[in-house]
């Protein structure tokens, strides 16, 4: 049965931007359109149908659950084409016209019933907003409650394409201690009750990754979940979740000299029954702006996502595409939609995360069976329950440790020995200029390359660490 609460309303904490942003008044115009069938429209400076060069789209895409490499399995065809419209999904000429901010109506529907599937939105109105992937949609979310001279507050390590979206726009950050679940509660409580007025406004937003957090790679359990959002309430914030992970997370680590067959690793992943829960699945006040994103289960160059949020936020996130994106491209959009409602729909759907929830499992662990053989005593981590990287402190010797710079040293070496990580001074939020810390994906280099990698990475490591 339908939930009667309803969200808390929090505009008051919109920015004046934000308030001031209202609807094109052309937009006014739509409701005529398509109120009356035999309406002639001279209103629309929309380009005709017949001149767009694109006749059809088509594209072959694999059965859910299955590689591209996999040569056994039969592929699908996705197609469209101009006048074939159906009761699931638009026609290839309305993708390639002009759209509203709130993109096209069967992707939307589609991220709507994914969303209160698996999430279940606790309030009544709720909804979803398109967005070109998660980095659009946190500085569409950011616009909404923060300007110069505000504060957002974050992990103590973060995404480096937030901190650059928030600084130039004369936002400080207000970093949050972490442990391996990533925000503690008691930090977030302690900056908030302790701020004083020399510091600026009060923080009112809080910025978080809960699952597979970028960098560290830590994954809020469902207890530290709840416990950051009873902060929330006590200090009235609003949180952006920002959870493109959310489907890759995995069971606990189990070495490969414990289990007898490897596969034993692979038989308790959570799929989509035993996620954790989200922030917005506890929501119980329309406080947690959720952003999701196709990037890292389909492809990032499609650049499509959604944000949930109650209808008064979404509306305005809507205003704001309209002056910037309008909605993701078109081509990206009929190819997810009928990809999604059609072709997989949302069985395949599921099927195809918990395949990938899979692949990204194996890698996790070789990774980690490799580091733990061939790196002890060189570096310490903790594993990581979901995503695509580890996040690990180097272990330097007496001689290196307080050598000034060392860690640029350690890099040149990686370098040397044709391996790549990230420094971890790349993601602090406070001004970090050498870290101990790096960060290694596991995600884009072959099962092959790992193993080559982390003996690489050992003789980088070596002159540094023994």
């Amino acid at each position: 049965m339908p939930s009667s609460t309803r969200s808390k309303d929090l505009s008051h904490y919109f920015t004046e931007v934000t308030r001031l942003r209202d609807s094109c008044p052309l937009r006014s115009l739509g409701k005529y359109m398509q109120s009356d069938p035999n309406l002639v429209i001279l209103a629309g400076g929309l380009p005709h149908p017949e001149m767009f060069p694109i006749a059809s789209l088509s594209a072959s895409v694999t059965q859910p659950g299955r590689s591209v490499a996999d040569a056994s399995s039969a592929k699908l065809d996705v197609s469209l084409k101009m006048g074939s419209a159906n009761s699931q999904i638009e026609g290839l000429e309305h993708f390639l016209q002009y759209g509203g901010g709130r993109g096209m109506a069967s992707y939307a529907e589609f991220a709507r019933k994914h969303t209160e599937s698996v999430h279940h939105p606790v309030y009544s109105d709720w909804d979803v907003v398109v967005s070109a992937g998660n980095t659009d949609a946190f500085v569409k979310t950011l616009m909404l409650f923060c300007q110069h001279g505000d504060t957002l507050i974050v992990d103590e390590w973060t995404y480096p394409s937030a901190i650059g979206a928030a600084v130039p726009m004369g936002i400080r950050l207000a970093p949050v201690t972490m442990d391996g679940e990533g925000a503690m509660p008691e930090a977030l409580d302690r900056l908030c009750a302790n701020w004083s007025e020399d510091q600026g406004k009060r923080p009112r937003v809080a910025y978080m990754i809960p699952t597979a957090q970028n960098p560290t790679g830590a994954t809020m359990s469902a207890e530290r979940k709840q416990a950051i959002y009873a902060v929330a309430q006590k200090h009235d914030l609003v949180i952006i979740e920002d959870d493109p992970y959310y489907y890759l997370q995995f069971s606990k680590y189990r070495p490969l000299s414990t289990v007898s067959d490897p596969e034993e690793r692979y038989k308790d992943l959570p799929g989509l029954q035993a996620l954790l829960p989200s922030l917005l699945s506890i929501d119980t006040d329309g406080r947690v702006i959720r952003l999701d994103s196709f990037s890292k289960v389909l492809a990032p160059g499609l650049r499509c996502g959604w944000i949930t949020a109650p209808k008064y936020i979404t509306d305005k996130i809507q205003l704001h595409n309209e002056t910037s994106i309008q909605q993701p491209g078109g081509l990206s959009q009929a190819f997810v939609s009928k990809l999604l409602n059609v072709e997989w729909g949302h069985d395949g759907w599921e099927r195809h995360l918990i395949w990938i929830q899979r692949e990204y499992a194996v890698r996790r662990d070789l990774f980690v069976d490799l580091c733990l053989k061939k790196l002890k005593g060189m570096i310490e981590f903790v594993v990581p329950q979901a995503g695509m990287s580890l996040w690990f402190r180097v272990l330097l010797n007496e001689k290196s440790r307080d050598r000034p710079k060392v860690m640029e040293e350690v890099f040149e070496a990686m370098l040397s020995n044709h391996v790549l990580l990230v420094p971890g001074h790349m993601f602090s939020t406070s001004g970090v200029k050498e870290s101990p810390y790096m960060r290694a994906a596991f995600s884009f280099a072959s099962i092959s390359e790992l193993s080559v990698a982390i003996d690489q990475l050992q003789l980088a490591l070596k002159p540094f660490t023994e």
